[in-house]
């Protein structure tokens, strides 16, 4: 059940950082560096945002693993 709390606030953390968080950063990050052609900037652009949307799962995760650890019974070890 914890797993599933988890999970649970993994989901909106992550979309809510797709749609407030990750764009900014990611151009933040591909304004410090210069490029030579176009290919760089989008690569670069992609993977930050791809980067900070997996920090944001990450994250969110971690909050609903707590939560849940707060909420739910310990459980025995069979």
């Amino acid at each position: 059940m914890r797993y599933l709390i988890a999970m649970l606030c993994a989901i909106p953390v992550a979309l809510l950082a797709t749609i407030y968080v990750s764009s900014p950063v990611a151009s933040w990050i591909t304004a410090q560096f210069q490029f030579d052609d176009p290919d760089g900037v989008a690569n670069v652009h992609a993977m930050a945002f791809m980067a900070t949307n997996l920090l944001a799962m990450v994250v969110g995760w971690m909050i609903g693993w707590w939560i849940g650890g707060a909420i739910l019974p310990k459980q025995r070890e069979i």
